[in-house]
């Protein structure tokens, strides 16, 4: 059984600018953005994490199976109500005998960089994180990174090296970074009449690196999403990712922290939204080191998300 979110019910603010808000964190409410969500830090700035152990609550939730692929494709959720983009968080708990009995994790990883940080990345400063790609190789962590077209743009030689390796799989997380949903963190909108055009400039770019291993999944930005970009996406056939467990590593200092509150939030099925970015998450590479001998520990075994998809 998949978990697929509910595209009704109240509506919760906002996202981080560096992406990694609540779970299904959708816009539009005047409310407070929960715990768990980060807020906007200057380029250098403190960190401004806080906890979320529990995701944020939901009126309603539905269940889906996934579409049956054409052998070797990852699998994609069907349409949901009224043919809206469907929403995968999470696999639910103890599914796949296959799967160790269910004690399976995917960590996703965020390769933000919005349109117009060209300047301050030809100034020295790091949207990528090649020491992090270099563990989760050397500790044969299957992942999944979310890359917007401008990352690829930007470091294509990486983006090809991570979409030919077999450990990985790259899937969209728009070309600009800017949000499809408002408020959304102060992050710029994206017009709906441009939404579905980003999303496939971002798989352009990322394919033109050489890029083989693309998955048809989109992460919103900020993780903010409301109905009418869910209907602007539904003609790309993508399915939108999210996540149950919020890593708090944008613009983290304390390694250990980020490794505490992911290690406290995963259980079997879930999925982690952490991020791939030097300038922004400094602290994730030494966190993943933490986290990932403490959960094989715990028994738990390391899926990209097309296998925790796939059930």
């Amino acid at each position: 059984m998949i978990v697929l979110s509910a595209l009704g019910g109240a509506f919760l603010s906002g996202a981080l600018v560096g992406c990694a808000g609540p779970e299904s964190v959708r816009a539009g409410s005047p409310e407070a953005a929960p715990s768990g969500d980060v807020a906007a830090a200057p380029s250098g700035g403190a960190a401004l994490t806080t906890a979320s152990p529990e995701p944020a609550t939901r009126s309603a939730t539905a269940s889906a199976s996934p579409s049956p692929p054409p052998r070797g494709e990852p699998p994609v959720l069907a349409p949901g109500p009224a043919g809206l983009t469907p929403v995968f968080e999470r696999r639910a708990e103890n599914t796949s005998p296959r799967s160790s009995g269910g004690k399976v994790v995917a960590l996703t990883f965020d390769a933000d960089m919005t349109a117009d940080q060209g300047p301050r990345a030809a100034q020295g400063e790091h949207f990528d994180n090649p020491g992090l790609i270099a563990s989760l190789r050397r500790l044969k962590i299957p992942s999944t990174v979310f890359m917007t077209g401008r990352w690829a743009q930007e470091y294509p030689a990486q983006a090809r090296s991570i979409g030919t390796d077999p450990l990985f799989e790259i899937a969209n997380h728009s070309f600009s970074h800017y949000a499809f949903a408002s408020p959304c963190y102060g992050l710029p909108t994206v017009a709906k009449a441009d939404m579905r055009r980003d999303v496939d400039r971002a798989f352009t770019a990322i394919r033109q690196t050489g890029a083989r291993n693309v998955v048809p999944y989109f992460r919103f930005p900020g993780g903010c999403y409301d109905d009418v970009s869910l209907k602007a996406l539904a003609p790309t056939g993508v399915t939108a990712v999210q996540w149950d467990v919020v890593s708090g590593d944008a613009f983290a200092t304390d390694a250990d922290a980020v490794a505490e509150q992911v290690l406290d939030g995963v259980r079997p099925g879930s999925l982690v939204v952490m991020h791939c970015t030097r300038s922004a998450a400094p602290v994730t590479e030494d966190a993943v080191r933490r986290i990932v001998p403490e959960l094989r520990e715990r028994g738990y075994r390391f899926v990209k998300v097309s296998e925790l998809m796939r059930g």
